[in-house]
């Protein structure tokens, strides 16, 4: 009985097979070979499920199913020349040649073998012909450099060259097998920033991707190396060790998301060891004299970057966990920094954000009270441990370190508030007569002044020293800390006068017509003071910046709601809004935590304010790294707001900063574009898409080419009656070249994800193969890389529309282009065109010419 049912689910998986319904038929064919064990039917349905596994793409498994129907029958010819495909696929060459000459030796009038087998030929001379090339240009590359006598444009060409073949699967793995890495060593040693830049980025690309690679290339560098390198004061070759050792971390982490092939997959490497050492190196650097401030960013950034988890759903938070006991003494350290003191570390504008940035999101990543409490017990051990009645400095620091962990997570910091001394220490500090101690003081006061309770003791114990530096400092960001400290009551007056000095109250349109009849009437019309021209209004929100108004402001948003009206966030949003209008100015705007404090601006209070606030946040969203301006889960809060800035009701200017706002948050991650999809953004922004200002219409393609990744956005794609997909091709057709990049972006991610969308593609509109030529054909490298990635989709998703495509002009716009020579510009460009021709070349449509 099992036996003829082993049968009949053979019959079932053909007639599915024949469907193309190749899953049905692969679940068919693997229960009929758990039901016999009869040899030749054991052959049919292993040669039958390898067929099933090349129509799948399952090369593995095809040439697995394929090798299995050999071994029962070594002259199964369609066992062999399947296995022989799925080899080729799989890039082994030399075993498809072996499997395909043999079809050829059993039948040899098959034309088919035939054609295979020269194919074939051709492909192994032509991968020997580029290997013995790639090998002789990688020695010439490296001899270029390392000759002292070498030309400078010459050795720049070198370089150069060696970047683009380091990123380059194959061109990574040559360079490694050819004594590359003691090479790179060599143009390390030099110690000449142009040639250890490129040694550098060529290490970091052949690290990408590859953790066997990335191990060697970490243990042959070493740690201590690289963090030396990091810790220069060049801003470019901190930055690119920074990659290099974001890079290995990836790698060594197996979060790169590449796909490894070969070797690597028969390689298990601990790499828990290294990952160990390298977090124990940047947290080493942090407090090192011999970093500058740009080499502190970067390992801040790491750190900030790499140990928190994710995603809070996975359990193991070890890293955590480590750094906290290893190096949590260091990073507050760094976050005690005052820089007017001889001590000091080298340090950026942003050094001490990011540091709080870090504790924030150490402190968010603990899983349990204990833990937390553990947290708090070092902080409160290391602020006590600075209290110091002889060293002033040491006070200043353990103050400074207070005023730092309120920037970050908030109620642990009103914990340590209450420790013995530490508000009588603030206050104490009042009265000191260097500058650098009432700066300190003042700022950590402004921090700790946002309850009831810890202002009416500022009140008690401190305002009558405040005053008295109010009145004789000169140094003006002191005035303002004061100002604001001083008396949380007036903080209406305060918002009102910065609006005044910022101009951001609302200004009625005048009407030329009816000022003339006016002053015909004798009626007294008001002009425009002087000092409201914009110059004058620029230079007072410039002075207001440097003086630290942001610290102001957001330590203003953290006060009880007694205290904060809607009116007075109102005027608060108003104030914000008009200081983010320059985007230079953003940066410091975010790096004094404006961002943090702008968003319960636009979730709370009046109508207008919160209007306001959204597009502070717009502005800010559209220029910054969401993770630095706002840290944690608060990047999540920032999307309602952005989306209601898209209503029509709202200006041009609004709709279109809350479409590069979300642009930007769109490209971080997935569970931000789910969130930008769940507030229903997705209808706005196609509206927009329709839209006749260039501007509007351009943010809404680039922001929908980021959305078009979420798998929900994908669907509604896929539905049937409307059309998505149409505006998308034709907005490919459009002359503006920023609205064409975005378009054609959005359109290769589509057509990569669904072969039924490079079907609808053909369907939607009568001049898709225009447009599909221009973009494959454009002046923009961008733009042209994107025609090329959408032309591969088309041709690898159906056998017909490729023959139709071979038999246009594309084909012939392939070949010009596959044909040059690539450089680093032209490197991507260059190799999807080959791959192009290459997939007309497995279908059969063209030849390779000798």
């Amino acid at each position: 009985m099992a036996e003829v049912e082993a049968v009949q689910l053979k019959e079932e998986g053909n007639r599915h097979f024949h469907l193309q319904d190749y899953k049905a038929a692969t679940k068919s064919y693997s229960q009929a070979l758990k039901l016999t064990k009869d040899k030749a039917l054991l052959a049919t349905l292993y040669r039958n499920r390898a067929a099933c596994g090349l129509k799948t793409e399952s090369y593995v498994q095809a040439a697995s199913d394929a090798s299995r129907a050999i071994d029962i029958n070594s002259s199964d010819i369609k066992a062999l020349y399947r296995r022989c495909q799925a080899l080729e696929h799989l890039g082994k060459l030399d075993q498809a040649f072996k499997d395909v000459q043999r079809c050829a030796t059993l039948e040899p009038r098959n034309q088919n073998f035939q054609e295979t087998l020269r194919r074939l030929n051709t492909s192994i001379q032509e991968k020997l012909r580029v290997q013995f090339s790639t090998d002789s240009r990688v020695q010439k590359m490296f001899e270029i450099l390392l000759d002292e006598n070498s030309e400078a444009d010459k050795r720049e060409k070198a370089a150069n060259n060696l970047i683009v073949l380091g990123r380059e699967e194959a061109g990574a793995e040559k360079i490694f097998q050819n004594n590359g890495v003691a090479l790179l060593l060599q143009l390390l040693d030099t110690k000449k920033p142009e040639l250890v830049l490129a040694a550098v980025r060529t290490l970091s690309g052949m690290c990408s991707g590859h953790q066997a690679r990335a191990t060697v290339i970490l243990h042959a560098v070493q740690i201590d190396r690289i963090c030396s390198l990091m810790a220069v004061e060049n801003e470019e070759m901190s930055l690119a060790v920074c990659n290099l050792l974001q890079a290995i971390i990836d790698s060594l982490s197996g979060e790169d998301k590449w796909e490894h092939r070969g070797k690597e997959e028969a390689l298990v490497l601990d790499t828990k060891k290294d990952l160990k050492q390298i977090t124990s190196h940047l947290l080493d650097m942090l407090v090192s004299k011999k970093v500058s401030g740009q080499g502190r960013d970067q390992a801040l950034n790491l750190l900030n970057k790499n140990v928190p988890r994710k995603d809070l759903a996975i359990h193991d938070n070890s890293r955590t966990i480590y750094v906290v006991d290893n190096g949590l003494r260091k990073i507050l350290k760094v976050v005690g920094q005052v820089p007017d003191l001889p001590s000091c570390l080298p340090l950026t504008d942003n050094t001490r954000m990011l540091a709080s940035i870090l504790i924030n999101k150490l402190y968010d990543d603990l899983r349990c009270d204990p833990e937390r409490d553990h947290f708090r017990k070092i902080c409160e051990e290391y602020i006590t441990g600075k209290f110091d009645p002889q060293d002033m400095d040491k006070n200043l620091n353990a103050i400074q370190t207070v005023s730092g962990i309120l920037q970050g997570p908030f109620d642990l910091g009103n914990q340590l508030l209450g420790l013995k001394g530490v508000m009588e220490m603030m206050v104490a500090l009042c009265g000191s007569e260097r500058e650098t101690d009432q700066l300190v003081a003042v700022e950590a006061l402004i921090h700790a002044s946002t309850k009831l309770s810890r202002a009416t003791f500022i009140i008690t114990n401190g305002v009558s020293l405040l005053k008295q530096i109010y009145k004789t400092t000169k140094n003006e960001k002191i005035k303002i800390r004061t100002l604001v400290t001083s008396d949380k009551t007036i903080l209406y007056s305060v918002a009102t006068t910065l609006v005044n000095c910022t101009n951001s109250y609302d200004v009625k349109e005048v009407i030329p017509e009816l000022v003339q009849l006016a002053k015909f009437s004798k009626q007294h019309v008001p002009e425009e003071h002087p000092k409201d021209k914009k110059d004058f209004i620029d230079m007072r929100v410039k002075r207001l910046l440097k003086a630290g108004v942001i610290s102001a402001l957001a330590c203003m948003m953290k006060a009880d709601s007694a205290i904060l009206t809607d009116q007075t966030k109102e005027l608060l949003a108003r104030v914000f809004l008009a200081l983010c209008d320059n985007p230079k100015d953003r940066g410091t705007i975010v790096a004094q935590g404006g961002g943090k404090a702008l968003i319960p601006l636009a979730l709370e209070g009046t109508d207008v304010g919160k209007v306001k606030a959204a597009h502070a946040l717009a502005k800010i969203a559209a220029v910054s790294n969401p993770d630095i301006a706002f840290p944690g889960e608060r990047v999540y809060e920032v999307v309602r707001p952005l989306v209601r800035l898209l209503d029509t009701q709202r200006d041009g200017l609004q709709n279109y900063e809350a479409l590069l706002g979300l642009t930007n948050l769109s490209g971080r991650s997935d569970k931000l574009r789910q969130k930008i999809f769940k507030e229903r953004a997705l209808p706005d922004i196609e509206n927009y898409m329709f839209e006749n200002h260039d501007q509007l219409r351009q943010a809404a393609t680039e922001c929908m080419c980021n959305m078009v990744l979420h798998k929900e956005v994908q669907e509604r794609f896929l539905a049937d009656g409307n059309d998505r997909l149409k505006l998308v091709v034709l907005l490919c057709g459009e002359d503006d070249d920023k609205v064409q990049n975005a378009a054609a972006g959005a359109l290769a991610m589509l057509t990569a994800a669904h072969k039924k969308l490079c079907l609808k593609m053909t369907q939607v509109t009568t001049q898709w193969l225009e447009i599909l030529q221009r973009l494959c054909l454009h002046d923009q490298l961008s733009v042209q890389h994107r025609g090329l990635v959408i032309a591969y989709n088309l041709l690898a998703a159906d056998a017909e529309l490729a023959r139709k495509l071979v038999e246009s002009e594309l084909l012939e716009i392939l070949t010009v282009v596959g044909k040059q020579e690539p450089d680093e510009k032209k490197a991507e460009v260059v190799q999807t065109a080959r791959e192009c021709l290459i997939k007309c070349m497995d279908y059969g449509f063209i030849k390779p010419v000798s």
